[in-house]
C-alpha cells in the first residue's frame, strides 16, 4: 500500500489523533504558561530566587523523556494524566526563563515613573511590566510549544493520546506491512501541527504587540 493510500484509508483516525495531539500540547503549554508566569512574577525581583527557579526548571528539562514518562507511571498510572504532567514539566523551562528575562529587562525608569503616578505594585506589573515584557514572554511560549510538540509523541509510551501512537506502532513492526507508512504519517502530522502553531504565534505576536516593541 502506498503512503497516500494508507493516509486515505485511515483518514478519520489520523484526524482524531491529530486533534488529540494538538489539544494535549495546547493544554500543557497553557498550564505551563500559567505556572511559569506565576513563578517568574514571584521571583524576578530577587536574583537568587530567579536563579533557583530557572535552575530547577533546567534540571527537570534534562531528565530523559522516556525516563520522565516512566516515572509518571507509578504515581499516575497510564493515560492522559501522566502525559499532561510530564509535558507540562518539560514546557516550563523556556517559559520561566523568558518571563524572568522579560520582566527583569523592563527599564527601571519606566517602573519608577509609574510608581510616581500613584500606581500600586500590582498595577505597575499589569499595566507596565507585563506589556513591555510580552514579546519576550511570547517567544518563550512559542519555543516551549515547539519542544512540547515533539516530546508529546513519546506520550504513547504511557498510553497517552496523539500521533505518537502511529509512530510507536510503526517503529515496533518495522519491516511489516504499512509500518513505515504509520511512522511517516505520525511524523509528518507532528511537523504540520508545529508549522500551524508557529504561524498562529506569529499572528498573535503581530496582533498583541505594539509596533515599537516588535523585534
Amino acid at each position: 500500500m502506498s503512503f497516500w493510500d494508507y493516509v486515505t484509508s485511515r483518514w478519520d483516525l489520523l484526524l482524531f489523533e491529530t486533534y488529540q495531539h494538538a489539544s494535549m500540547v495546547f493544554q500543557c503549554v497553557l498550564l505551563a504558561t500559567v505556572i511559569g508566569l506565576a513563578v517568574a512574577v514571584a521571583t524576578y525581583r530577587t536574583s537568587w530566587l530567579a536563579n533557583l527557579a530557572t535552575g530547577t526548571a533546567s534540571v527537570i528539562f534534562t531528565i530523559p523523556s522516556f525516563a520522565m514518562f516512566g516515572l509518571m507511571i507509578p504515581v499516575f498510572g497510564l493515560g492522559v494524566v501522566p502525559s499532561v504532567v510530564a509535558l507540562t514539566l518539560y514546557a516550563l523551562l523556556p517559559i520561566i526563563r523568558n518571563c524572568i528575562v522579560g520582566l527583569s529587562g523592563v527599564d527601571p525608569a519606566m517602573v519608577d515613573a509609574a510608581r510616581g503616578m500613584g500606581m500600586s505594585r500590582a498595577m505597575v506589573l499589569a499595566r507596565v511590566e507585563l506589556p513591555l515584557a510580552w514579546p519576550v514572554i511570547l517567544t518563550g511560549v512559542r519555543v516551549s510549544t515547539m519542544l512540547t510538540m515533539g516530546v508529546a509523541a513519546i506520550a504513547a509510551y504511557v498510553s497517552g493520546p496523539g500521533l505518537g501512537d502511529e509512530i510507536f506502532s510503526g517503529l515496533a513492526r518495522l519491516g511489516g506491512a504499512n509500518a513505515l507508512n504509520a511512522a511517516l504519517a505520525g511524523t509528518l502530522g507532528i511537523i504540520l501541527l508545529a508549522l500551524l502553531f508557529d504561524a498562529a504565534y506569529i499572528l498573535i505576536g503581530r496582533l498583541t504587540t505594539s509596533r515599537g516593541l516588535r523585534v
